[in-house]
């Protein structure tokens, strides 16, 4: 775009005609010592349906101890790089735990998980060579690839057959990557099969498993374990402090060569201040909760269970997700931010989600469902959902 105040003005007119702009609210308030169901927002106080704050840990009162007092001891800033003199005692405790939760033998901390993808990309996936990727990962796991100069293929979304077809004329796929659990769709991806592909074709596979950690499988250890894969099957795995666990931050878990060539190569963790270090004790607090409240992940599911069942009952079009993200389709962007504002007008706050990040013409609602939440929680959003859909239908 030229420097024209013009240009700019007729893109946001254009945004605003394909009801595509986005815009924030502002959260003035959480309830009280709660977990963070409700919330007062733009004036309005509402149920949130739109967090990814899947076990309810992100106002936990462990968490904000751990993080005071690790910030009374190191500052409230780490104040360099890991490799300056930013990396403290709560950033090392945080990564040893994480290896044991994934069971792999090291992590590094990131500052965010777009950066670890961009990171890990640089770091594996060489300039010309192919990296394969499902079509609807995460922009961070696209721009990786481009961003590291790499030849970048795409296969249909969850399809292993495709992934497997677009590999047959390449002989240089250096990386398969995939989300683990896909944050829009609520869907996991075939990843036994992409496994086996990536073995067959000497690929290193990459998985990105921010929405599955502390969610998925018997033990909450993510997308992996419910494929029952180990490290040496998808010996890449990003996960994020941000999601089930309630924090900031995030990771890359190998084996301990794999990482070390991470720490040296990744720009993105070379050049850049480290995580504050009351955010990696926070983080260490909240996956000990993780691990010894299993209750949380079994109230999880089971309030999911009850959300898809009140919906089938009401005939609302859900796509198929057994995972807390609950996406319900409305086609038209417009008429998702019609629904997203009645539901808003009505005490609940769900987010209406449009192209550029879901393709065009599947426009939807896209609801998170949290171990926070209750059974009367869910009815009353299911209830006021079939209100806001009955609405839509009149004429």
């Amino acid at each position: 775009m030229r420097a024209d105040r013009l240009a700019v003005t007729a893109a946001l007119a254009e945004l605003d005609a394909a009801s595509l702009r986005r815009r924030r609210r502002v959260i003035e308030a959480c309830e009280p010592a709660g977990a963070g169901t409700r919330a007062r927002v733009d004036g309005r106080t509402v149920r949130v349906f739109c967090s990814n704050d899947y076990l309810g840990l992100a106002r936990h009162a462990d968490l904000t101890a751990a993080m005071h007092a690790a910030s009374a001891e190191f500052g409230a800033g780490s104040g360099a790089a890991h490799l300056v003199a930013g990396h403290s005692r709560p950033h090392h405790e945080l990564e040893e735990q994480l290896a044991a939760f994934t069971g792999r033998e090291r992590t590094l901390l990131f500052s965010t998980g777009y950066m670890a993808n961009l990171g890990v990309l640089a770091a594996f996936a060489g300039r010309n060579e192919t990296v394969l990727e499902d079509r609807l990962n995460h922009a961070s796991l696209i721009d990786g690839a481009r961003l590291a100069g790499a030849r970048l293929l795409r296969y249909a979304h969850a399809d292993a057959a495709a992934a497997a077809l677009a590999l047959e004329p390449i002989s240089d796929c250096t990386v398969i990557a995939t989300d683990g659990l896909f944050s829009m769709d609520g869907d996991v991806a075939p990843l036994r099969e992409l496994a086996a592909l990536a073995a067959r074709r000497g690929a290193w596979l990459l998985v990105d498993d921010a929405h599955g950690l502390g969610v998925l499988g018997a033990s909450g250890r993510g997308s992996l374990e419910l494929a029952g894969l180990d490290a040496a099957a998808a010996p890449l795995l990003v996960g994020t402090l941000g999601k089930a666990l309630g924090c900031f931050g995030a990771f890359v878990a190998g084996d301990r060569d794999v990482v070390e060539l991470l720490l040296q190569r990744a720009r993105t963790y070379i050049y850049t201040t480290a995580l504050p270090p009351g955010i990696a004790a926070a983080a260490s607090a909240a996956l000990g909760l993780a691990q010894r409240e299993s209750w949380r992940r079994e109230k999880l599911h089971a309030l999911i269970a009850r959300f898809r069942s009140g919906a089938a009952s009401l005939g609302l079009p859900l796509m198929d997700s057994a995972s807390p993200i609950q996406p319900l389709l409305a086609h038209d962007a417009a008429r998702a931010l019609r629904l997203s504002e009645a539901l808003f007008a009505a005490g609940f706050w769900v987010s209406a989600i449009r192209t550029p990040t879901v393709p065009p013409g599947s426009a939807r609602l896209r609801l998170t469902l949290s171990a926070a939440h209750s059974e009367a929680d869910i009815d009353a959003v299911l209830q006021a959902l079939d209100d806001a859909w009955r609405h839509e239908r009149k004429p």
